[in-house]
């Protein structure tokens, strides 16, 4: 198996369907690359892949709205197709198995911009460290044998 993770911007809403019974939800997410060419000169280059999520589980669908920061991780797919013009394109599109809202997006509260949820990232990570009540490893003096499993 294939996995393929990606980590981007959506594109646009997401759009919900029902195929054949199942519930589909779709969308897209852009992915841009900063680099340098060999003149020296600043390019993005942006890779879109289309995505389907397949699943009952549709709560998510309010949140996966335009301009959010997404993971998602799935089953990677190439499609190719001829154009009008008689070209030859292709297409990354992927059946994701895994959804998460890793940013805040461009607006503040609400469904819209994933103020409900709190996914594996936030921009809270960006700030001065937390302290936690888990000891240094050179303050743990018991025996590293006793384990308690």
């Amino acid at each position: 198996m294939i996995k393929l993770q990606v980590i981007g911007n959506l594109g646009k809403d997401c759009v919900v369907n029902t195929v054949n019974g199942k519930t589909v939800i779709n969308f897209s997410i852009a992915h841009t690359e900063k680099f340098r060419d060999a003149q020296g000169n600043q390019k993005d280059k942006t890779i879109w892949v289309e995505c389907a999520y397949w699943t009952d589980r549709t709560a998510v669908a309010p949140y996966l709205t335009k301009g959010k920061t997404v993971y998602v991780e799935g089953q990677p797919e190439v499609r190719t197709y001829t154009t009008s013009d008689g070209r030859q394109g292709a297409s990354l599109t992927l059946r994701v198995q895994t959804v998460q809202l890793i940013g805040g997006g461009k607006s503040e509260g609400g469904p819209q911009s994933g103020g409900g949820y709190s996914g594996g990232y936030n921009d809270e990570s960006q700030s001065a460290p937390r302290r936690s009540n888990v000891p240094a490893a050179s303050d743990i003096t018991e025996p590293i044998d006793d384990l308690p499993f």
